[in-house]
């Protein structure tokens, strides 16, 4: 799968180098390779399911391996780790001048074989190729976040790009391959050729659109939104988005609000659903009578939302980070909402948040109902032809306080 750095006087039409016509691509001034006329038109805003087939048909997205169906999501494709990954010293950005692969030498330790399984340590970080790599035209752009399981796993995951300065972010017109950015923090996993950590979405912009850097809906466009198709279960917050609080009160029977992760456990098999007892590898946290919780520095913890959601058939939502002056803690970002989430027969909004969180440098305490992060909520280039809940994936759908698929 290398890539093409000029192009010969006389050019033999490549399936994999050239765009969907046959036509050569050209280098820009970046490095980055781009189809000369090549679009895809439509409606700007997040691509849904059946917009990202045709990305796959007119090969602006294609795999070193057929593409399984059960990858496509309402708003989203799951990426596939590739056969090898390798063992860096330290997580890195290429740059504008630099291919992932002219600047691993300098970086990697071990190379080690996916193709019949291998663990990936905690603490250690690793940089696979995928198997999907793109061909985008310059009004597609794309964004990737780690799976919902990964970020349950506290299994630190991030998109690198070749020539790329940032993760998790495909510029509109890249054409090349996909790195995925490995790091386990509180569990070794075990994974393998074909595992899906993290996921990628498709934003087509139009002409209007080129210096448009923030694609959220307003405040005012949630309110209007929430007018016409409940949002939240309560009281609407918003604040450059919408706001979520913390359930410390306790759900259920046992009034659980959480789960801190052990710290001496066995490894975990990303590929096996349901497969572990809970207690081996988690705390579960009751609720106290003060409604409060201390996260102690560096721990890892699983706690839900205050409120229920409702994703309506048009939108999408994505937590984003907190405002500094919240606390010293972070909420992780694994949390992208795909339309439909949250949806009941009734209309009301049935799904909690459940937030991977986890304190820095001191401990922090919170309180019920105290503010903890935000969604901010963008518009669909149309409606998916397939919700989340609809479908065998949807391993969230109706969630509470959850915990990933591969616990019982």
């Amino acid at each position: 799968m290398g890539m093409i750095d000029a192009m010969t006087d006389r050019h033999v039409p490549n399936p994999v180098t050239d765009d969907p016509d046959g036509r050569p691509i050209e280098a820009d001034l970046a490095g980055l390779r781009r189809p000369r006329s090549q679009q895809l038109a439509g409606k700007a805003g997040l691509l849904p399911r059946q917009e990202i087939h045709k990305l796959v048909n007119r090969k602006f997205l294609r795999a070193n391996q057929d593409l399984e169906e059960t990858q496509f999501q309402p708003a989203s494709l799951d990426l596939r780790l590739g056969p090898k990954a390798y063992r860096v010293r330290a997580s890195f950005l290429p740059g504008r001048d630099k291919t992932v692969e002219q600047q691993l030498p300098d970086l990697k330790g071990d190379e080690i074989s996916l193709k019949a399984g291998a663990v990936l340590e905690r603490g250690c970080v690793y940089v696979v190729e995928l198997l999907e790599h793109v061909h985008l035209p310059e009004s597609i752009s794309a964004i990737a976040n780690p799976k919902s399981s990964t970020g349950r796993l506290d299994v630190f995951t991030r998109l690198i790009t070749d020539r790329g300065d940032v993760f998790d972010r495909v510029p509109d017109g890249y054409d090349g391959r996909l790195y995925a950015e490995v790091s386990p923090r509180s569990f070794s996993v075990k994974v393998r050729q074909g595992s899906r950590l993290n996921q990628i979405r498709f934003r087509r912009r139009n002409s209007q659109q080129d210096k448009l850097t923030d694609f959220r809906l307003s405040d005012k466009d949630i309110r209007d939104l929430h007018q016409g198709s409940k949002l939240v279960d309560g009281d609407l917050q918003v604040r450059k988005g919408l706001v979520l609080h913390i359930e410390l009160g306790g759900l259920g029977g046992e009034r659980l609000v959480g789960y801190r992760a052990q710290r001496h456990t066995d490894v975990i098999d990303v590929d096996r659903v349901g497969e572990y007892a809970a207690e081996d590898y988690w705390e579960p946290i009751r609720a106290r009578a003060d409604r409060r919780l201390i996260l102690d520095p560096d721990e890892f913890y699983i706690l839900a939302s205050k409120e229920k959601l409702h994703i309506p058939p048009g939108h999408a939502a994505e937590m984003v980070p907190i405002d500094p002056m919240m606390g010293e803690f972070r909420v992780h970002y694994a949390g992208f909402f795909d339309p439909g989430f949250g949806h009941t027969a009734d209309g009301r909004p049935g799904s909690r948040a459940v937030l991977e969180v986890r304190s820095h440098e001191v401990p922090v305490m919170l309180e019920d109902g105290q503010t903890v992060c935000r969604l901010a909520y963008e518009g669909m280039a149309g409606e998916p032809d397939t919700l989340y809940g609809q479908t065998g994936a949807s391993n969230y759908q109706g969630q509470a306080l959850k915990l990933s698929k591969h616990f019982r």
